[in-house]
């Protein structure tokens, strides 16, 4: 009779272990499923934050370079305006001259 008593109290220590055994295996897997979330949400927000950066680094320099080619462009058309003007007199004398012979 002992023995039986032994026995059913093993197997329900048993029991005890694999309930035990199963409701850690879930705590892990549920702990593991929550560290997956949090790095995954931590890399969205890195990957947002590079892709910001990068963005705005990319308007600085684009708003440069408008800056450097807006003046380029405004030396241009001062060099042309000045060689036009130079030449301007000679151009109208031409003209006067050419309407006066015909």
């Amino acid at each position: 009779m002992e023995l039986i008593t032994k026995i059913k109290q093993a197997e329900a220590e048993a029991h005890q272990i694999v309930e035990k055994a199963k409701a850690d295996a879930v705590g892990l897997a549920d702990k593991g499923r929550q560290e997956r979330r949090q790095r995954q949400e931590q890399a969205d927000l890195n990957r947002r934050r590079t892709i910001d950066a990068a963005v705005e680094k990319a308007r600085a320099e684009a708003q440069g370079e408008i800056k450097t080619l807006k003046s380029q462009a405004e030396q241009q058309r001062k060099q042309l305006r000045d060689q036009v003007q130079r030449k301007i007199p000679a151009a109208v004398g031409k003209v006067v001259e050419y309407l006066r012979k015909g």
